[in-house]
This record gives structure tokens, C-alpha cells and sequence, in this order.
């Protein structure tokens, strides 16, 4: 999906600025002709502000100068460049524009969600076949996925002081999450070591009363706004054989699930179910965690971990509406990473069915972790809402 994308980008930026030459000379046509047919028809009653408009002299730039300035707005900011004239209207609303922008820009944003992933025919349109009659609107895609905006057109309150007031009038129990996924066992970097020693990105609550055969009880964490929520760990195998396989670049076997096969039509069909301590985990916890291996250099089979994601999230096991959140994580921020936009893809999440959210995530530094941990439970405090 992401191969080529230098090139896409390149000829994308070459057609933008053929298209905004050809609209400044229609401008500049229009407004030639609007002025000869002014001196020929004598006094003429007042004009709209819009004909009227004077060239500005952002206008008079050349094409690649103001291409090169847009680059550098936000969308809000070129919203209100469109409202200033009819040119820059017509420049802004540029479908070949914003496929430009939300090409360049969305392998740098850190986070995607149900709601706003964008579809997976906008990678692999060519530029070529994009028209006037284009069947998608870019700047409205382009508004909807980018994580600014997102925040910005947010009607839910951020998880914070509020929420924390209320559960202090009210006791009930933590929510609990699953944890599982392969990046809690590839990186150089262990993600849950550095959760369990920093004390001021995520504080530990202790461990609970509460616990489950063969998994145990979990560990609690609380943020700074003292809400508390625990965390189950799942490793897909004994500390003894990670270690093993790990230094014998191998991959240990997955003993969280095991294969069922099934007859789909005329062809045999293959897929996951959890062992039974898992299954148990599964049918109390409030929602799951997924930590996905991001680093562009390693090689992934997403098609199994789609597999065993759908076991845990099971409906059988437990109400079909549990939130995901992916943690798309690396081990230290200068390790090249996959975009959250393609792992989304790649891990095919449009197929669920209940809300999900990719965040990058840096297992060195916690970088991302909170985002991703406060969006899980403002998604678990909207579903008891309900």
C-alpha cells in the first residue's frame, strides 16, 4: 500500500499545480472579459462583493509559490483562505489538492479510529484516473481522518476531572482490559516493564482481589486523575520458551489459541479459538488491547493476527460492543514505523464491528500510551452511559 508513495505523491504534486494554472487563467479570463463587457455597456448597477474582488497579491505568486504556501496551513486554515475570494474558493476545494495533502500528510499522524479511517481505494486510485466527477470528496475525507480535526469537532468531554468527581460518589470496580498481541514479545524494548516502572506516566495501583485461574488477577494503574483500571496481560507462551525463541531468532508457538477448522461451501476454512484460561479473561474483561509489532523492517503476518484478534473479541464471549485499541508500537522512536493509517488496513479493523483505535505507540518512552488508554476509557464510560 505504502510502496510507490514518494512517486504518487510526486505525480500528485505535478497535477495540483497543473490545475491551479489552468483555474488562475480562467480567473484571469473571466475577470478580462467582465471588465470589456463593463466598457461597453456604459454604467451598470452595483456588482456582488465577489465580482468586484481585487487580485490580491497572493494571487500573483507563482503557482508553485502558492502551492508551496498551502502546504503550510492547516485545514481550518485553508477553509478560511477559501472564504476570502472566488479564487482561492475555487483553489481550496480542489479534490486533486487534498488527495495531495491527505497522501503527504496522513503517514505522519499517530492515531485513526473507526469513524475516520479513510477508504483503501484512495492508496491505490491512480492520480491518472481522478477527475472533476472523482467519486470521492477529498477535503471532506481529508477533514474527517486527520487527528486535529477530530479533537477539534469532539462533542465528548475529555475523560478527566468530572468523570473522576462522579466515581468518587460512586464505587464500582476497575474496568479490566486484556492485553495481548505480538508486540509484547518482539520488541527490543518491553512495553509492560517500562508501564510497570514509570511512576510518573502511569502510576501502579497494586494488584487486585480479583482473580482468574491460570491468568491471575492483573495489575491496577491509575492516571492522574485518579481513575483507576487494571490490565491483563496475555503472553503467547511461557517466560522460558520466549526467552528460547528469542535467542534463537525463532518465533514461539502461540499456545493462547488453538485451530478449528470448518467447511465454507466447497473449501476448508481455518480459524482461532482461545484456550480455556483465556476464554475466561475474555468473558469479564471491558474491553481489549491489542499491541501490534509497527517496525517497518520486521516481517508480519496480519492475516493471522486479524485470525486471533477476532478469537478474543468473540461475540459469543462477551457483549459484541467492547472497545479495541491497537497499539501500533516500536521500540524506540528513531526505528522506522509502519503508519497507524496502514496498519489499520493491514490488520483489516473496517471488518469489526465495535469501536476500535490504532495509536503509535514507543515502548522506550510510553509515547502515545495515555492517548490510547484515555480514548479506551472514554469509550467504556460512553457504553455504561448507555
Amino acid at each position: 500500500m505504502a510502496a510507490g508513495g514518494a512517486e504518487e505523491r510526486g505525480g500528485l504534486e505535478v497535477a495540483v499545480r497543473g490545475r491551479l494554472r489552468i483555474l488562475r487563467e480562467r480567473w484571469r479570463r473571466r475577470t478580462r472579459e467582465r471588465g470589456v463587457n463593463t466598457a461597453f455597456a456604459g454604467p451598470s448597477p452595483p456588482s456582488f462583493p465577489e465580482e468586484a474582488e481585487k487580485v490580491s497579491a497572493l494571487q500573483t505568486l507563482p503557482i508553485d509559490v502558492q502551492l508551496n504556501i498551502m502546504s503550510y496551513l492547516s485545514p481550518q486554515d485553508l477553509c478560511h483562505l477559501g472564504s476570502t475570494s472566488c479564487y482561492w474558493r475555487a483553489a481550496v476545494q480542489d479534490p486533486l489538492l487534498w488527495r495531495y495533502f491527505l497522501l503527504r500528510d496522513l503517514p505522519f499522524w499517530t492515531s485513526v479510529d473507526w469513524k475516520s479511517l479513510p477508504d483503501v481505494e484512495i492508496f491505490n486510485k491512480a492520480f491518472s484516473e481522478v477527475s472533476d466527477n472523482a467519486l470521492y470528496d477529498y477535503m471532506a475525507v481529508y477533514k474527517k481522518s486527520c487527528p486535529q480535526s477530530r479533537r477539534m469537532k469532539s462533542s465528548r468531554p475529555r475523560y478527566g476531572a468530572v468523570t473522576s468527581f462522579l466515581q468518587s460518589l460512586v464505587t464500582q470496580a476497575e474496568p479490566r482490559f486484556a492485553m495481548f498481541g505480538p508486540g509484547l514479545e518482539e520488541l527490543d524494548d518491553s512495553l509492560v516493564q517500562k508501564m510497570m516502572t514509570c511512576p510518573e506516566i502511569l502510576l501502579l495501583a497494586g494488584l487486585p482481589q480479583r482473580q482468574i485461574h491460570g491468568i491471575g488477577s492483573g495489575v491496577s494503574f491509575q492516571l492522574n486523575n485518579n481513575q483507576k483500571f487494571n490490565i491483563l496481560t496475555l503472553y503467547s507462551t511461557t517466560s522460558a520458551e520466549r526467552r528460547r525463541a528469542k535467542a534463537e531468532q525463532a518465533v514461539a508457538v502461540n499456545k493462547m489459541f488453538y485451530q478449528e477448522s470448518s467447511i465454507i461451501g466447497s473449501q476448508q476454512a481455518v480459524h482461532y479459538s482461545v484456550i480455556a484460561q483465556v476464554k475466561k479473561v475474555c468473558e469479564v474483561v471491558d474491553g481489549f488491547i491489542y499491541v501490534a509489532n509497527a517496525e517497518a523492517h520486521k516481517k508480519h503476518d496480519r492475516q493471522e493476527e486479524l485470525a486471533r484478534i477476532l478469537a478474543m473479541i468473540d461475540p459469543a464471549l462477551g457483549p459484541p460492543n467492547r472497545p479495541l485499541l491497537v497499539l501500533s508500537c516500536v521500540s524506540h522512536a528513531d526505528v522506522k514505523r509502519i503508519p497507524c493509517v496502514y496498519m489499520a488496513h493491514q490488520l483489516q479493523l473496517n471488518l469489526l464491528h465495535q469501536p476500535w483505535m490504532v495509536q503509535d505507540t514507543v515502548a522506550a518512552t510510553l509515547a502515545g500510551l495515555l492517548n490510547g488508554i484515555e480514548w479506551l476509557l472514554e469509550e467504556e464510560n460512553c457504553k455504561n452511559a448507555q
